[in-house]
């Protein structure tokens, strides 16, 4: 059984159909680097699987317990439950102004040690025991974000605000907090689309990093280059359907028209941008 199952999964926006049926296995440590023009259902695959959107049909399975299916309602706890599964990191960074470096990686998993005291404080564990999980906990967290700075190479900036950042350490900081909640499967939402062309190389020596830890990562991408090089599999998205998957050779011999037809547009771009 694979370890990320998503079966049938539909999503519809008013009469619009966004996700069509779209189903995909992937396999644990596995990288899926999901490419397609804009408007395929690329970026809705990922904000359902993160819970950020519901979808109307469907199953998603995760390591063999199901997170969702069409039909059954979970509740609010549930949900934020199945969330903290995958980390999602977003194309614009979403990093909180007022914060620093490492207090955007430490937010919300100190919030996370908050609600855990509160539900031991509720089964009635004594105060002791209650202060020592506390202090013990925040202790991890913040060792966990220091390696996690040293990781991504941002280990000058600690203490820096994301307006002193450049987008390359911006969406390395983003990388960084997303990692720090240690969710199963990690999604990418075009992590390089807001990056000067210059910037682009050290954000994805990252992502590339965090494959040789065995990470399950999903990857929504226009980089086919390093889709190529990167991915265990390639899945191409047209009009809310995959249309075709397979390994990364696929990239340079593909089978049908539609992937054909994207690919040749994509290469007509690069030549244009390289003139």
């Amino acid at each position: 059984m694979a370890y990320l199952q998503i079966s049938e999964l539909r999503k519809n926006f008013g009469e619009t159909v966004v996700l069509d049926g779209v189903s995909l296995d992937v396999n644990k440590g596995d990288v899926v680097s999901v490419i397609g023009s804009s408007g395929s259902g690329k970026t809705t695959l990922l904000r359902c699987l993160n819970f950020l959107e519901t979808p109307d049909g469907g199953s998603i399975t995760l390591d063999g317990k199901v997170l969702f299916e069409a039909g059954v309602k979970s509740s609010e706890a549930e949900t934020r439950e199945y969330r903290l599964n995958f980390g999602l990191v977003f194309q614009s960074f979403n990093l909180f102004p007022q914060y620093s470096v490492m207090d955007n990686i430490t937010l919300a998993p100190l919030l996370k040690i908050s609600q855990d005291a509160k539900e031991m404080k509720k089964r009635g564990v004594a105060a002791s025991e209650l202060k020592e999980f506390i202090r013990f906990s925040k202790e991890r967290v913040i060792a966990e974000a220091e390696e996690l700075i040293r990781k991504t190479d941002l280990t000058d900036k600690r203490d820096a605000y994301p307006r002193s950042l450049s987008g390359g350490q911006q969406q390395r900081v983003a990388i960084a907090r997303a990692l720090a909640l240690k969710p199963k499967v990690l999604c990418f939402d075009e992590p390089t689309s807001a990056l000067d062309p210059l910037l682009t190389g050290e954000v994805l020596k990252v992502i590339r990093s965090l494959k040789d830890d065995d990470r399950t990562m999903i990857i929504v991408t226009h980089e086919m280059g390093f889709a190529k090089n990167v991915s265990d599999e390639i899945v191409f998205m047209y009009g809310g359907r995959i249309v075709e998957k397979g390994p990364p050779a696929i990239i340079t011999d593909p089978r049908t028209d539609e992937l054909k037809a994207f690919l040749k547009n994509v290469n007509e771009k690069d030549g244009l941008a390289n003139e």
